[in-house]
């Protein structure tokens, strides 16, 4: 999902969560009405939430240990994102990139069927932010995790996004939605030719008000 701050994207996800009431219509996850602390349901905020009281396998276990389960999933997460090496560093300790892993990590330590994710990679520099998206990329093939991503990138939602939802100024509004063939590849005309289409709608939504 794309679209100017103040329209909703963050609201949205948190409605998807059952962090908050809808206030109209019905929301569904898998067929059924979105309920609070859904179990497969798994959310990552700009900010990484970490414990700065906690190892980075401390925090990846913290909501296995909170469900009362086997926090060894913990160990085989770290390791799928790329950091098991960094398990007993603190979160200070860790460069911003690592951080995210960490947060990643936490969530896959659950296995989710449905991750919800909140810019994460907006605090990034150019490059990490593109291995965060390749390391993205390679979670969803591996899990087929199904994946909800706030973004105010253009090229980052159509790198990564299937379909990409544009929203209006406030209060958002659907004014476009793409499939997209291009997912995972940089360098296609078709990458380049759909994000001037989702800037294009973009664009138009900001100047009309929506």
């Amino acid at each position: 999902m794309v679209g100017p701050s103040g329209c909703g994207k963050t609201t949205l996800l948190s409605l998807i969560a059952g962090l908050a009431p809808v206030s109209q219509g019905v929301l569904r996850v898998a067929g059924s009405p979105v309920q609070p602390r859904r179990p497969g349901t798994a959310l990552i905020m700009q900010d990484y939430g970490l414990l700065p009281w906690k190892t980075a396998r401390e925090n990846v276990a913290l909501g296995l240990r909170i469900r009362s389960m086997d926090p060894a999933p913990a160990d085989l997460a770290l390791k799928e994102v790329g950091i098991a090496e960094l398990a007993n560093r603190w979160p200070h300790q860790l460069s911003g990139g690592q951080r995210q892993r960490v947060a990643i990590a936490r969530s896959l330590a659950l296995s989710p069927d449905l991750l919800l994710m909140d810019e994460p990679f907006s605090a990034l520099d150019a490059l990490t932010r593109e291995e965060m998206q390749d390391l993205l990329l390679s979670i969803w093939r591996k899990r087929q995790t199904s994946l909800v991503l706030v973004t105010h990138s253009i090229t980052e939602a159509v790198y990564l996004g299937q379909q990409i939802i544009v929203l209006s100024p406030r209060p958002g509004r659907i004014i476009g939605h793409f499939q997209n063939g291009a997912v995972g590849d940089r360098r296609s005309p078709a990458f380049f030719g759909l994000v001037n289409e989702v800037r294009d709608a973009l664009e138009k939504g900001v100047s009309s008000g929506g």
